[in-house]
């Protein structure tokens, strides 16, 4: 392709001086390959702007080179080159260009389409600073308000972890915004790349045949790497300062305390669903937050995880539903998909037990009979067993039990829908009711 771009401009300079004419000479006899008129395409020494391109023409018949030898592949005179051009194809110049121009477009549209991948994730980044700071200043308000009950120990160790959420968005911001600037300069070099392509392709003639090799090899050089990617873990990790936060100091004093075997992560919430200060409960809203659409969130439907996940040993835990008139409660493998078209069920990774309108459903395609409305619901996970079991707590009666070989890490997982007449308006997880 390059010889190809530089044939078009052709074969070689007759003066180094004269850069400012194209010139197609022709001799009286043509006896050897050096007596043959040569078309040259030069730049002029001087320009005053994008338009003062060199004259394509021939200087001895003031014609322009409008021709182009596929054999020899060069553009030609028509007046003193045709007759030492009988049995070759020759074509207008413009074929040639229009056939580069079209091979150089994908390039722009792709060159375009990574541009707006780029200015989308940082845009992602951007959304992320001051959520960042609205995580920090709602999990320090939670954090202050249970220390406000302890004694002076309690007050130190207060302050030892608003400092530890302190560096962690220190921290976390600082990597944000540092991929944040490698983003700009990316999207700043592609938007050179592209304005490039942009000018050449406004070119015509040798000119363009000239600066199409070039802008095609920038534009694949930019091209090269690979996608950027959102990075997770961008988040603070709330569950980390506030899961059982108030359990674990107690703890250092002897007392005993509530304790909830699942901490809810606000990361992975949709927008629509609302979690408590203290991550152990949440809502379907009417109203949606305007939260970032970092990788380890729901943003299909209204979902949400425990933020513990667990890879062995039996687990279990309670969530109070009330009268909810549709919820979905279970455990979910970590690679789910939290984007996408998916269904509620093994096939995709989600075991759980469905809820509406008074029916209850494994997500198997099998409706259950239940002799009662239970209010609650134990979930029981052996992990080593591969069982995920339902039970009403109130009797202990088993609801219904799915099997499978875990090899992923499996979540608590939860989903609700809106809650209606309801008078429960949310689900709340809960411990072990038998051993209270």
């Amino acid at each position: 392709m390059k010889e190809l771009a530089e044939s078009y401009a052709g074969r070689q300079r007759s003066d180094p001086s004269d850069e400012a004419q194209v010139v197609c000479t022709e001799p009286s006899q043509r006896s050897a390959p050096s007596d043959e008129a040569q078309v040259v395409c030069t730049e002029p020494s001087q320009r005053s702007g994008p338009s003062d391109e060199a004259q394509v023409v021939c200087t001895q018949h003031l014609k322009d080179i409008k021709w182009f030898c596929k054999e020899e592949q060069r553009a030609v005179c028509h007046v003193c080159e045709f007759p030492h051009h009988q049995g070759h194809t020759l074509v207008h110049l413009e074929e040639p260009v229009q056939e580069l121009k079209q091979q150089l477009r994908p390039d722009l549209r792709a060159l375009q389409a990574r541009r707006s991948r780029h200015q989308e994730l940082e845009e992602t980044y951007e959304a992320m600073v001051p959520h960042l700071k609205e995580q920090r200043v709602k999990t320090e308000r939670r954090i202050r308000a249970e220390f406000e009950q302890l004694h002076r120990f309690l007050r130190e160790e207060e302050e030892a972890r608003v400092k530890a959420l302190g560096e962690e968005e220190e921290q976390k911001r600082k990597r944000i915004l540092l991929e944040r600037k490698t983003l700009q300069e990316q999207i700043r070099s592609l938007s050179e790349g592209l304005s490039a392509v942009e000018a050449d392709l406004q070119k015509d003639g040798l000119s363009f045949l000239s600066a199409s090799t070039r802008s095609r090899t920038s534009a694949r050089a930019l091209l090269s790497g690979s996608d950027p990617q959102l990075l997770p873990g961008a988040l603070l990790d709330e569950a980390k300062h506030l899961g059982n936060l108030a359990h674990r100091v107690w703890e250092k004093m002897g007392q005993r305390t509530t304790f909830s075997p699942v901490t809810l992560d606000q990361n992975t919430a949709a927008d629509c669903l609302s979690l408590s200060d203290d991550l152990t409960s949440m809502r379907c809203s009417d109203v949606t937050k305007k939260v970032p659409n970092n990788p380890e969130r729901f943003t299909k439907y209204s979902e949400v995880l425990g933020s513990e996940g667990f890879s062995s040993g039996e687990h279990c835990w309670e969530v109070e539903v009330g009268d909810l008139p549709i919820w979905l409660i279970g455990v979910a493998k970590e690679s789910v998909d939290r984007k996408g078209e998916r269904t509620v069920s093994p096939d995709d990774g989600i075991w759980c037990l469905r809820h509406r309108s008074g029916k209850y459903t494994p997500c198997t395609g099998q409706t259950l009979t239940l002799k009662r409305t239970p209010e609650r619901i134990r979930v029981q996970l052996d992990y080593d067993g591969g069982e995920v079991s339902f039970y009403d707590p109130e009797d202990m009666t088993l609801i219904y039990t799915h099997q499978h070989t875990f090899t992923d890490n499996i979540y608590p997982w939860f989903s609700l829908g809106p809650a209606g007449e309801a008078q429960t308006r949310g689900v709340r997880v809960c411990g072990d009711s038998s051993r209270t």
